[in-house]
């Protein structure tokens, strides 16, 4: 099988972090057995650049002396915003823009972080396709690119070979993303903890943790429900029980837990059974004291619900 290889282009004006959070990641992924080398270009011949924060960034190699393929990954990051708007800096990378174009026929994954987007976007690669940048850019963006497909309130879009981020630190959940999906949920998180990460974040929801996911709604009779249902994983409590706690019937909190949330009440239960087993089992805590913490009968319950969740059994979590 072909070698990955992850690329990090480096703009004049760089936002440090928006590169060296994803590129961190990726150096970390080594001491878990994830060999991924690590490339670092220029947007035309020269070695160096100077951050947005001042800081000289060396040893840069010019991006057209490589070509990518599938197995490779280029994360751009974002600039500052002065650049962005200057039409005579547009037009003297379009070279830049004609390769880009080509390693994305090429196969290659192409992750814009912040405003990374709008160099992605001035190759014309988000047209009629699904994005993200930061919150404070989206109506500019896409007043720009009237083509582009911008979502708001996401941390991470993904459309074909093209992935988007929204921002700043999201380049780290990007970079997390991406490493799920080659290497899966177990080796990320056994990263995302050694680089002092709560949890990651997901494609599909802008929040930190299934704690907070699914709470972007104004009912307040379900928000006590949500929390009544994280504070108490290991009671078993009724749906009567719980209706009866907001006031409600059992079948009137069943038909609105559903339209305001998206998900049905079991299905958010299996949710923060599943985030709650993961935060003990990667914290060293016995499989039993998990199942029973989490509400579960049997340590056989929790190994079929993580299965079916993560495909992966609670051994997976511990060091």
């Amino acid at each position: 099988m072909s070698q990955h290889r992850v690329f990090f282009m480096v703009p004049p004006k760089v936002q440090l972090l928006d590169m060296t959070g994803p590129a961190h990641i990726f150096y970390e992924a080594n001491d878990y057995g994830v060999h991924i080398p690590a490339h670092y270009l220029s947007l035309g011949t020269s070695i160096e650049e100077i951050s947005g924060a001042g800081v000289l960034l060396g040893n840069l190699e010019p991006f057209h002396t490589y070509e990518l393929g599938p197995n490779d990954f280029l994360f751009i990051p974002g600039l500052e915003s002065d650049l962005i708007k200057k039409n005579d800096f547009i037009q003297s990378i379009e070279p830049f823009f004609e390769w880009l174009r080509k390693q994305h026929a090429n196969g290659a994954k192409i992750c814009s972080v912040c405003t990374g987007a709008y160099l992605v976007a001035f190759a014309n690669l988000f047209n009629e396709r699904e994005c993200t940048t930061h919150w404070r850019y989206l109506e500019d963006f896409q007043t720009k690119f009237p083509k582009t497909k911008v979502l708001s309130d996401r941390l991470i879009v993904k459309d074909g070979n093209l992935y988007s981020s929204a921002g700043v630190s999201s380049g780290i959940d990007l970079a997390m993303f991406v490493l799920e999906e080659l290497f899966g949920p177990v080796v990320v998180t056994k990263i995302a903890k050694e680089v002092v990460i709560y949890l990651r974040r997901t494609e599909s929801d802008p929040q930190l943790s299934v704690f907070l996911q699914y709470r972007n709604h104004i009912d307040t009779r379900i928000h006590q429900v949500q929390d009544m249902l994280a504070q108490n994983l290991s009671t078993k409590s009724t749906i009567e029980e719980v209706a009866e706690s907001v006031f409600m019937s059992s079948r009137n909190l069943t038909r609105l837990f559903k339209k305001t949330t998206g998900i049905t009440i079991g299905e958010y239960v299996e949710k923060l059974r599943v985030e709650r087993a993961i935060q003990m089992l990667t914290s060293g805590l016995k499989v039993s004291a998990v199942a029973s913490a989490c509400g579960l009968q049997s340590p056989n319950q929790l190994r079929s619900l993580l299965k079916k969740h993560t495909t992966s059994l609670p051994s997976d979590w511990h060091e």
